[in-house]
C-alpha cells in the first residue's frame, strides 16, 4: 500500500543529519514538501514589536532558498506557503490526499498547539513527530520529563554520562528522495517574500550550506582550543563560535557539532574550552526540555514563581533601551549591535537584560520580545527560558541576577574599544521623558 506524505519543515531547515526528514523519506512512496511562513510573524504583537524583524526574515529566507536549492538538485520541490499554517497545511495535504504529516518536534507552546491543531483539520492523516532540533531523545533521558532538574548544574550531572555514550553517527536521506506526486498545487493566498527584497547581512549567512562552511571553517583552526579565553568577549568572529543561528534555524544539528568536536579533540586534544563548547550545547539543550516540561509558563510574567513580580512597564525607557539611548554607553553600545547586526555576544546579553529588569525595572518579556524581534539566533527555549533565569522567575536558585554594569565595562571594555565602535556614548534625555504615546500598555 503506497504512503504519500506531507513534510514540514519548521525548525529542522536542513536534509542531512535530520532524522525526522529521513525517517519520512524512508516510509513513504511519495513526498510533498513545504515551509510556512506565519504572516502573524511579521505583525506587531502584543508587546508592541514583531515576532520578526526584517534581518531575522532575511536570514530565515536565506535558509528556506538553500534548501528549496537542495531539494531541487535531489528532484523534490518545496512549497513556500505565505499563510496561516493550520490553513496552509491542512489545505496542502488534503489537495494530496496524503496519508502521513511528518515533522520535526517542536518544544514552543504555540507551536504545539498549531501541530496539533493541523492534525485535528485534517485527521484523516497519521502523524509522525520526531526530534530532529536536540541532543537527546525522550528515551535517552535519565528521568521523566516531569520530573526535569529544577536547575541547570542537576541537569548536567545527570545527562553528561549520557552523552558521553552517546551515538552521533549521522543519518542521511537516501540517495533518491521519494518523487512529488502528481496533482500541481498553486494555490498561494499570497505570494512569499524574496530574499532580495530585505538587506544582506555582512556577517552572517542563512542555509544549511553556509552552517557547514561555517563548522568547518571554526573546528579547522586552533579557535577551539582556546575558547574559554575569548569567550566573554564583546566582538570578534573566533570570539565565539558563531553556531547559534543555524542552530536556531535547523540549519545545524546540534548532533553534527558535537560530533565534529569530538574529532577534533581526536585530532589535537581535549581540554576546558573543548569541554566548555560542549557545556554550553548542554545549556541550550536545557532549555529545550525545560520549554517541552513548562509549556505555557515560559511566557508569564511570574515564570515558574507563584509570587507576582514587581516590574512595571514605562515606555520611555523601553524605547530607550531597544534604540541604545539609555544611560549606560555599554548597554547601548550592545543594543546597537544588536540592532545593526542581528546579533549580540552571551555576555553582551547578560549586561543588557540585567539593565532591563534591574536599572531600568520593566517587565523582563518585553525585553523577551524585543530579542526575539531582533535576533538572528532566536530560539523559544533559549531566549525566553534565559530571560527568566536572568529575571529571577525561573531556574535559578539564585533569584534575580544584577550585574554592576561599571564593573563589566571595565572588565570586558577597559579601553572603551567596544562603546566607540558601536557609539554607546550618547545624549541621553531623562527617564521617562520620551513621549510614549505609541508604545503598549503593559498587559
Amino acid at each position: 500500500m503506497s504512503n504519500t506524505t506531507l513534510y514540514w519543515f519548521n525548525n529542522d531547515l536542513r536534509l542531512n543529519n535530520n532524522p525526522s526528514f529521513t525517517a519520512a523519506c524512508n516510509s513513504s512512496d511519495a513526498m510533498v514538501c513545504a515551509v510556512v511562513l506565519d504572516p502573524a510573524w511579521l505583525a506587531n504583537n502584543r508587546y508592541g514589536v514583531k515576532t520578526m524583524g526584517s534581518k531575522r526574515l532575511r536570514y530565515w529566507l536565506e535558509c528556506v532558498a538553500d534548501l528549496s536549492r537542495q531539494l531541487n538538485r535531489c528532484g523534490q520541490h518545496l512549497h513556500c506557503l505565505y499563510d496561516d499554517p493550520v490553513n496552509a497545511l491542512s489545505n496542502l495535504a488534503a489537495h494530496y490526499q496524503v496519508d502521513t504529516i511528518a515533522y520535526s518536534e517542536h518544544v514552543g507552546w504555540y507551536e504545539q498547539r498549531q501541530q496539533q491543531a493541523i492534525s485535528k483539520r485534517y485527521p484523516k492523516a497519521a502523524v509522525t513527530a520526531i526530534n530532529a532540533h536536540r541532543i537527546f531523545d525522550h528515551q535517552q533521558l535519565p528521568f521523566a520529563l516531569p520530573d526535569l532538574p529544577a536547575t541547570f548544574s542537576r541537569f548536567r550531572k545527570l545527562v553528561e554520562p549520557v552523552l558521553a555514550d552517546c551515538d552521533l553517527q549521522p543519518t542521511t536521506p537516501p540517495q533518491q528522495l521519494p518523487p512529488v506526486p502528481d496533482a500541481p498545487y498553486f494555490s498561494k493566498p499570497r505570494p512569499f517574500p524574496r530574499v532580495d527584497d530585505y538587506p544582506a547581512n555582512d556577517m552572517f549567512v542563512g542555509g544549511e550550506t553556509a552552517a557547514s562552511h561555517q563548522l568547518g571553517d571554526y573546528f579547522s583552526g586552533k579557535h577551539a582550543s582556546h575558547y574559554t579565553q575569548v569567550r566573554n568577549q564583546l566582538d570578534g568572529w573566533y570570539n565565539s563560535t558563531k553556531f547559534s543561528a543555524c542552530l536556531a534555524t535547523g540549519a545545524a544539528s546540534p548532533r553534527s557539532i558535537l560530533q565534529t568536536l569530538r574529532q577534533y579533540e581526536a585530532a589535537h586534544g581535549g581540554n576546558e574550552s573543548t569541554y566548555w563548547i560542549a557545556f554550553e550545547l548542554l545549556w541550550r539543550e536545557y532549555f529545550q526540555w525545560y520549554a517541552l516540561a513548562h509549556g505555557g509558563k515560559l511566557f508569564r510574567a511570574t515564570g515558574l514563581k507563584s509570587n507576582p513580580t514587581h516590574t512595571s512597564f514605562y515606555p520611555g525607557r523601553f524605547q530607550q533601551w531597544c534604540q541604545g539611548t539609555t544611560a549606560y554607553p555599554l548597554v547601548n553600545a550592545c543594543m546597537k549591535q544588536l540592532n545593526q547586526t542581528g546579533y549580540m555576544s552571551n555576555r553582551g546579553r547578560q549586561i543588557v537584560a540585567s539593565c532591563f529588569v534591574n536599572e531600568l525595572d520593566l517587565d523582563w518579556r518585553y525585553g523577551a520580545a524585543y530579542f526575539e524581534q531582533q535576533l538572528l539566533d532566536y530560539d523559544v527555549a533559549n531566549n525566553w527560558g534565559n530571560w527568566q533565569y536572568l529575571a529571577g522567575v525561573g531556574c535559578d536558585p539564585r533569584g534575580k541576577r544584577h550585574f554592576d554594569i561599571n564593573k563589566q565595562a571595565h572588565q570586558y571594555d577597559p579601553d572603551g574599544e567596544f562603546v566607540a565602535r558601536w557609539q554607546g556614548n550618547v545624549n541621553t534625555l531623562p527617564l521617562d521623558a520620551v513621549d510614549a504615546a505609541d508604545w503598549p500598555s503593559r498587559p
